[in-house]
């Protein structure tokens, strides 16, 4: 059955549906609808050219497409008025006509108004930021920001419920952090603040750092503003603002600073304040396992250093640096008691803690390979509270606190701040700080200037608490440490619940403590519970402890501790700031306001001059702008800030009289810079009128708008033009262009029906690609405002004749056309000589044909000729093979030669044949060789070697020159002339970019010297002599190749690898190169060339002089165990090279200017405090048992 078919839907209706309106503008045969429809049918002649068509290119012709759009921004009708424009007319149909039959034609229906369908309407200028004014907030906003009040000093006023941040200057967020801990360290703080000066430094006082201290002190308690500038403590610090430096190390530095001055105050409260405050004391010792001979000594302590390992915690750390470690073997312990080397057991105890504990992890580590120090990733976990007491005396007193469970003995600790260093690099990075504040009982993010509330340790700034629901408990068997990530910016993160009160002792479960996890914890501090850490300031100037009961009222935990007051002259140097600050609020609030008031006056004349700006007539004088010209002046305000006239009322007069002397035609006068001037150069063409090409950029406004632009907001439209104004020269030109695109598809046309002729029929030669060019709807050939060029014009007439003026024998660029379509070009193009197709070809270019088909016959006929006489020179010059040269007389040419003239070879007639040989390269200025043939570096890619009967057939053949004889005698090549060593050496190191050879030395091979090392034989090297790079037979690179002579060569050689390096590359770089290729770290290598060792790291390979493909001795190391003893041979480290630290500050004991040294004084032996590590050279405290950065032992003492 065949497939229904679908019924086809019904056509259209074409034309208007009764009752449709039907602009009058769009009926047929109407031309003056289209801004050129009058170009070839009115007029075909540029002087028919009329006034009503030049309007009628720009859109200003009174029957023009473009309506006079409403302004949308115009000031609404009052109610009574809009009422009666909403009345609609009433139609009285006529009689016996239905109101369904009715097509209406009107003129006056409202046209459509937006962006884009009225781009080009001169009329419409309801698009150009008006609503930037509308808007009167985002106004007022954009008008301030430009009038440069600066910035608002009230936003960097003090939220009372924060503390006070620290500005950085730099790189000084290390010391930044450190301060706001020592800040909330009330004990200290009242301490810095009873320092008073010397009675005979009285001046000197105000600028020393125990001064400025006082007064950061004191701007963090008693400032107004959120964060204050510590710039003149830096300063009398000496500290660098440019160079990040050690957290650890400016605090230890500081307080020993800190503690220098404390010394010379009368208070013995003060002299003692940063011991009893941070002091505690340890103990180092040894006992013999043969006699039991105890040696040991107490040692005081800042900061207990703990390593790090991944996933551990606090306390795990801490028990594992207090395990003993056993000395054994060839680390025994020379005992004074048994007079020889012996077992023995070395203890670290912790004898004493100070009322604040600060615990810093060894987050920096050492590292061997790259001899540079790297930051440790590890997460550690610490407790929110420690009890120290498991950890207090010697090893059975530790067991038996923890056989007992005892309640704490004193040593009740909780935490109170963690510095936190965020970074990858141990070179560079950010430190931050997350303290607990003492008088608001809370935590807070400390990041320099931001402080920020933390609802929680390790939470997110603002956080939800991640205290669990009540009645969950903690299991005291299985996971009780069952984590509950709180992801933060400081990959902090709980693990445990943290207790109901940070300050209350009485928890219910008080010997559970929760835990925190971070990456990023550099220092931890702990305050002891109960202790003396928050004292209270009495009438005597003495701290007096909240736990005291003679006389006082004892201070609640919940209650916040009272903080300490700054002295007279700190308080008064912060009261000048917050006042300075106050003053600088006011004077900002006053300039606000006068900016206010002249927004609100801008802003009332520029929405009144654009709310009457439209024409509400064609005829109503106007004025012509650019679109971008209007946007500027509406948006001039709120883009740039406009100067403030001294008399403005002068100046409305002297604007005013320039408009009426611009509307007279007379030359305006010079208002100066008073008058800010708009230019109108986007539709101005170059005779200084409107330009038609620029219709869719002009607009039209009344012409008493743009006099109350110029009187009212000071601001000149230039030039003044009006409708009248287009170019009669440009739209001659353009009417020219536009009759040529209307008249040249009709020729083109018509060309295409009457060019085509038959083979027999006489004609005439023209260029195939002018006709191809010429057939395009836009031909490439055109030029705007010119003619296009004839068919014979030189660029297209070489096509026809060839260059003795005969017809060319190339038919592909040439075609034949008809004497009719010949008759249309001559009449387009007059000056055009046609060649007839009756023309015979070029007799001279036929010859000349004939003997070019000769020539190359004879060229391939001479190429192979060449080849057969040369043929060993064919097929052995670049391969390497020297299994034929043997005894043979040879001679060396360059390869580049060789190559040309292969390649001439393959492809005779179309590649050159060489012009010569030229050896002159190989010869230096002295008339010397400046290669050693006898050495495989200077056999590189660029020399070939050919038996010498092949050369005497090549001088033959082709100049050049000179002969350079070699002969291969016994694996050695004899040359007549001399190797100029000087020219030869700077040959081979000029260079930006080589390869160079690294050979492996085995164990077994002798430490490289001056007087052993000799360069290879061009017959020991393993690779042919014309390859360019080399291949390590043998090697992980050459997996399954056949075992052959030269691979057992290169065996006997030992392993080589080929590197690529450039001439200003160090050693350094060079042994981290090494060491990605060979597995072998750098603090194992040791590098020699031509026996010398290198042993400086910052040299580079052009100063040591290496040469091209030369060859760089390597020999593996095993680690040296004099570098784990403490003598004093020092040895090089070819690390980083680290900074100077703090040398030149106060803090490393920078001698101030007015101190005299007393050269006669008798001199003392002061002994160090500090001692470098031979490994890394990281400097260490004296007391250090190993070193700090690379965890190498010292050498054992003898207690």
């Amino acid at each position: 059955m065949p497939p229904k078919r679908t019924r086809r839907s019904s056509p259209a209706a074409a034309g208007l549906s009764a009752g449709d309106r039907l602009k009058r503008a769009k009926l047929a045969g109407n031309s003056t609808y289209s801004a050129w429809g009058w170009v070839g049918t009115e007029v075909s002649d540029a002087s028919e050219i009329t006034q009503d068509h030049r309007l009628a290119t720009c859109g200003f012709s009174k029957n023009g497409p473009h309506p006079l759009c409403l302004n949308k921004y115009a000031a609404k009708p009052t109610s009574s008025e809009a009422e009666e424009t909403e009345k609609p007319t009433q139609r009285v149909p006529v009689k016996g006509e239905l109101e369904d039959d009715v097509i209406v034609i009107s003129d006056d229906e409202t046209p459509s108004c937006d962006a884009k369908s009225c781009k080009g309407n001169p009329f419409c200028l309801n698009h150009l930021g008006q609503e930037k004014w509308e808007n009167e907030d985002k106004a007022r906003e954009a008008f301030l920001k430009v009038q440069d009040l600066g910035e608002n000093p009230l936003f960097h006023s003090r939220d009372h419920t924060l503390p006070v941040g620290l500005k950085n200057l730099g790189a000084t967020c290390y010391a930044n952090a450190f301060l706001q801990v020592w800040y909330q360290d009330l004990p200290f703080r009242d301490g810095v603040y009873k320092c008073q000066p010397s009675h005979d430094k009285e001046h000197a006082f105000e600028e020393s750092p125990i001064f400025q201290l006082q007064v950061t002190f004191a701007a963090m308690q008693e400032g107004t503003q959120s964060a204050f500038n510590p710039i003149k403590l830096v300063e009398s610090l000496h500290l660098s603002t440019t160079e990040q430096q050690d957290a650890q190390e400016f605090s230890k530095l500081f307080m020993a600073h800190l503690d220098s001055e404390f010394q010379k105050q009368s208070n013995p409260a003060l002299k003692s304040l940063i011991a009893d405050q941070f002091q505690g004391k340890q103990a180092y010792g040894t006992v013999c396992e043969n006699c039991g001979h105890r040696s040991e000594r107490e040692s005081d302590f800042l900061e207990i250093e703990v390593n790090i390992q991944n996933n551990s915690t606090l306390e795990d750390r801490i028990a594992a640096m207090l395990q003993p470690e056993v000395l054994t073997g060839d680390n025994k312990y020379r005992c004074p008691q048994c007079d020889s080397l012996q077992d023995a057991k070395r203890y670290t105890e912790l004898r004493q803690l100070p009322p604040v504990l600060h615990f810093s992890l060894l987050r920096f580590v050492y590292d061997l390979a790259s001899m540079e120090r790297k930051k440790s990733k590890h997460a550690i976990s610490f407790p929110t509270s420690i009890d120290m007491d498991q950890f207090m005396g010697s090893a059975d007193a530790r067991k038996s606190h923890k056989r007992k469970h005892s309640r704490s003995g004193g040593n009740k600790y909780e935490l109170r701040g963690v510095l936190l260093h965020k970074g990858p690099s141990a070179y560079h990075g950010h430190y931050e700080a997350q303290i607990f504040d003492v008088q608001n009982q809370a935590w807070y993010q400390f990041n320099d200037e931001q402080v920020t509330k933390i609802k929680s340790l390790g939470g997110k700034k603002g956080s939800q608490d991640v205290t669990p629901p009540e009645g969950e408990k903690l299991k005291q068997g299985g996971n009780a440490r069952k984590k509950r990530r709180v992801e933060t910016d400081s990959d902090i993160e709980i693990l445990a619940p943290p207790p109901q009160s940070q300050s209350n002792s009485k928890s219910s479960s008080p010997e559970i403590a929760s835990h925190v996890s971070s990456k990023d914890a550099y220092m931890l501090i702990y305050s002891r519970v109960g202790g003396n850490s928050t004292p209270t300031s009495t009438a005597n100037g003495h701290a007096e402890h909240s736990g005291a009961t003679n006389g006082h009222r004892v201070q609640s935990a919940d209650e916040p501790t009272p903080a300490p007051m700054p002295p007279p002259r700190a308080a008064e140097a912060v009261k000048a700031l917050n006042a300075a600050h106050k003053k600088a609020c006011e004077d900002h609030a006053e300039k606000d306001a006068e900016a206010q008031t002249r927004f609100s006056d801008i802003r009332r004349k520029v929405r009144d001059i654009y709310q009457t700006w439209n024409l509400s007539s064609r005829d109503e004088p106007s004025v012509v702008a650019s679109r971008q010209a209007l946007e500027s002046w509406i948006t001039r305000h709120l883009r740039t800030r406009a100067a403030v006239p001294s008399d403005p009322a002068e100046l409305s007069e002297k604007a005013a009289g320039k408009a009426k002397a611009t509307d007279d035609g007379t030359s305006p006068f010079s208002i100066g810079n008073a008058v800010h001037q708009i230019s109108l150069a986007e539709i101005v063409c170059n005779h200084g009128l409107l330009n038609p090409e620029k219709v869719q950029d002009m607009k039209v406004i009344r012409e008493v708008a743009y006099h109350r632009i110029l009187s009212e907001d000071s601001c000149e439209l230039a030039p003044k033009l009006t409708q009248a104004d287009v170019c009669d020269a440009c739209v001659k030109d353009m009417f020219i262009e536009r009759l040529y695109q209307i008249e040249h598809p009709r020729q083109v046309a018509r060309f295409d029906e009457i060019s085509l002729i038959a083979d027999d029929e006489p004609g005439y030669w023209i260029s195939k690609p002018w006709v191809k060019d010429w057939r395009l709807a836009k031909p490439k050939m055109h030029t705007i405002g010119q003619p296009d060029p004839p068919p014979d014009t030189p660029e297209y007439q070489r096509h026809v004749l060839c260059e003795h003026g005969g017809l060319s024998t190339n038919t592909t660029s040439r075609r034949r056309i008809s004497e009719e379509g010949y008759l249309l070009l001559r009449h387009l193009f007059p000056s055009w000589e046609a060649v007839p197709t009756s023309t015979e070809l070029c007799a001279v270019c036929e010859a000349l044909v004939h003997i070019s088909k000769e020539d190359k016959r004879e060229i391939r006929r001479q190429a192979e000729e060449e080849k057969a006489k040369l043929k060993h020179m064919h097929d052995n010059a670049l391969t390497g093979s020297t299994a034929l040269l043997e005894d043979v007389p040879c001679a060396i040419l360059p390869a580049h030669f060789v190559r040309m003239w292969r390649h001439w070879l393959l492809r005779p007639g179309e590649a050159p044949r060489p012009d010569g040989i030229d050896n002159s390269q190989f010869v230096c200025e002295h008339g010397e060789l400046c290669i050693d043939p006898n050495c495989a570096n200077d056999l590189d890619s660029s020399v070939a070697i050919v038996k010498r009967s092949d050369w005497d057939i090549l001088e033959n053949l082709y100049p050049g020159g000179p002969l350079i004889a070699v002969e291969n005698r016994g694996g050695t090549l004899e040359h007549d002339l001399p190797v100029c060593d000087e020219c030869r050496r700077r040959r081979s190191s000029t260079f930006d970019i080589t390869d160079i050879t690294i050979r492996i030395l085995g164990p077994k091979d002798p430490i490289p010297t001056a007087d052993s090392y000799s360069e290879e034989s061009f017959q020991d090297r393993p690779r042919p002599l014309h390859q360019s790079s080399l291949l390590t037979y043998g090697s992980r690179k050459a997996g399954g190749l056949r075992q052959s002579t030269r691979i057992r060569q290169v065996k006997a050689l030992g392993k080589r690898r080929r590197v690529t390096v450039t001439k200003d590359m160090s050693v350094k770089d060079l042994k981290i190169l090494v060491s990605e290729e060979c597995d072998i770290p750098t603090i194992s290598q040791r590098l020699f060339y031509r026996g010398q060792e290198l042993e400086g790291s910052a040299a580079t390979i052009e100063s040591l002089g290496i040469m091209s493909n030369d060859i760089v001795d390597l020999r593996e190391e095993s680690e040296d165990v004099t570098l784990l003893s403490d003598t004093d041979v020092e040895y090089a480290a070819s690390g980083r090279k680290e900074g100077l630290g703090f040398g030149g500050t106060l803090l490393a004991g920078r001698h101030d200017s007015s101190e005299s040294l007393d050269t006669n004084a008798p001199s003392i032996l002061i002994a160090p405090d500090s001692k470098a590590c031979s490994a890394c050279t990281f400097e260490n405290v004296v007391s250090a048992l190993a070193c700090s950065m690379c965890d190498t032992p010292f050498a054992c003492n003898t207690y």
